[in-house]
């Protein structure tokens, strides 16, 4: 009868454990088109959190011996609830203001760090404490309540709490932020925080004042580093390191005759993520990146042709443009690389060269984005996490906005997407997207490769094969049109519905991908 009269605190203080972690596991979504969502970000994020969990914990120590720690608990919930309620539509302001629009590069490099430090505090911090509160006021009316010891107590609101939290990780990750969006998300969590909250009051009979809130705060990045098998007879381990983000390591390819460099992140001997051949130019095919020198030649290019590499990698595409570009173009490469390992190795071992580039490094692509110019004849988007997840901040249509008003009148934009057709989740998604904020679009299949590229243009078509356009006499075009120019290896692109878009406040990227890998493993398994 005792543990049956505690079950109702019990099931708040689950209830606050899995809130406290939908909340810290949207945090980044949330400030990461103003920051990126570098480990810096996450750092902070995290930081921000354990540090106002800790406030909460000695405060509700202090008023767990209060005559009525029930009321406390009450109004620690409503308060919750009421500043997590109003954090998403907070946060721009507040983002902005630690950022603002139309800072130079060098500056906001600096506030990339310290500024999403602040946004944190503002943001997350009073939400956060007033969850902590909840452990050390539920202890103290569950050890009323039923005449239990202080460790019989303690151990089952910690049990409770952290099943809780275990059940917030889940529910958050494959459910409310993919498909709810993160308003919907922080709004859902403040309204159970706040009938919560208001159930304790009125049992208290106390006033209490309605209110929704939001806290965000990030879970921990670090990366478990993978052990590698030996490499085959005929490759050879360049250099391995490991960084702040993943396990990168050079490695040369010597068993199909000419030696090819490759860039290995987090996978084994079968996936790459850059690759080098000791001639600049097209790498053949199965080689996406051969498609980026297209909008030179459709464009006609002569003179200046500046260029803007979102996710640089090693340089691959630097190398590509510079041995594919139309005689007489003069070509300003920016490239865009969040992991300076990456770099690094690209330096050593595949021909980048920073003094001939203008190499960004250590940054995200969109933040860095607000601090470039606009006047790019050619954006491409070449960004992965983990090799196979497109970030969600750089695959919105507020992202795909920012990147065409980075374009000059007539430029291009070029997006690498992985995928096993174009009824694929992530390439109808992206590729509708993109048609809604150019409003057309044409999408290509990489041959012998799942890839394709989506272009789309400022003011233009994109041409495809029944235009006189399409047709160009060089190697790029003997080498590349023929493949294209097959039915089945082209598609015009149809702007999606509101509801399809993918956007910042809802972006399921990461569920769409895992459905493309479900869609693949049953054509695998039944390819009729």
């Amino acid at each position: 009868m005792q543990r049956a009269s505690a079950s109702p605190i019990l099931f708040v203080a689950g209830a606050a454990g899995a809130c406290t972690m939908a909340v810290e596991l949207a945090a980044v979504r949330l400030i990461a088109p103003w920051f990126g969502a570098s480990s810096r970000v996450w750092t902070n994020v995290i930081g921000v959190i354990l540090l106002a969990l800790a406030l909460g914990y000695l405060l509700g120590a202090r008023w767990a011996a209060s005559p009525r720690p029930r009321r406390a608990l009450g109004w620690s919930l409503l308060a919750a609830a009421l500043w997590t309620a109003w954090t998403p539509f907070l946060a721009g302001a507040v983002c902005r203001l630690f950022l603002p629009d139309g800072i130079g590069l060098d500056r906001a490099i600096e506030l990339w760090t310290w500024g999403s430090l602040a946004s944190t505090l503002v943001l997350f911090l009073p939400a956060a404490v007033c969850l902590g509160c909840v452990g050390p006021l539920a202890l103290e009316v569950v050890q009323r309540t039923d005449g239990s010891s202080a460790g019989s107590a303690g151990g089952r609101v910690l049990a409770w709490s952290t099943l809780g939290s275990l059940l917030g990780t889940f529910v958050t990750t494959h459910a409310l932020v993919p498909w709810l969006g993160l308003s919907w998300t922080f709004l859902s969590l403040a309204g159970l925080l706040f009938l919560l909250g208001a159930a304790l009051a009125l049992a208290e009979r106390t006033r209490a004042a309605a209110g929704l809130a939001l806290l965000a705060t990030a879970a921990a990045a670090g990366f478990s580093r993978l052990e590698r098998g030996a490499a085959p007879q005929g490759v050879a381990l360049l250099e391995e390191r490991e960084s702040p983000y993943q396990s990168v390591r050079a490695v040369e390819d010597s068993r199909w005759g000419e030696p090819v460099r490759l860039l290995q992140v987090n996978e084994g001997l079968d996936s790459f993520q850059s690759v080098w051949k000791a001639t600049p130019g097209l790498l053949g095919p199965g080689y996406y990146y051969d498609l980026f020198a297209l909008p030179a030649w459709w464009s006609g290019a002569r003179g200046r042709w500046k260029v803007a590499l979102l996710g640089l990698g090693a340089g691959t595409a630097c190398r590509v443009l510079r041995g594919a570009s139309p005689e007489g173009v003069e070509l300003e490469i920016v490239g865009l690389e969040l992991d300076p390992v990456v770099v690094e190795l690209g330096e050593r071992h595949f021909g980048l060269d920073p003094r001939r580039e203008r190499v960004i490094a250590g940054v995200d692509a969109r933040a860095a984005l607000r601090t470039l110019e606009r006047d790019f004849d050619l954006i491409v988007l070449d960004a992965y996490a983990r090799q196979v997840e497109i970030p969600f901040h750089l695959s919105s249509e507020e992202a795909l906005a920012e990147m065409r008003a980075h374009l000059a009148p007539g430029g291009w934009l070029a997006i690498n997407v992985g995928g096993f057709g174009f009824d694929d989740p992530v390439v109808a998604a992206l590729s509708g997207t993109l048609a809604r904020v150019f409003r057309s679009g044409v999408g290509y299949r990489v041959s012998a490769s799942r890839n394709f590229v989506l272009f789309a243009r400022r003011d233009g078509e994109v041409p495809v094969p029944s235009d006189a356009s399409f047709w160009f006499a060089s190697p790029v075009g003997d080498a590349l049109l023929p493949a294209l120019s097959v039915p089945s290896a082209w598609s015009r692109l149809v702007p999606c519905s509101d509801t399809l878009a993918l956007c910042d406040d809802r972006n399921p990227i990461d569920e769409l991908q895992m459905q493309s890998l479900e869609q693949a493993r049953a054509r695998l398994a039944d390819p009729r």
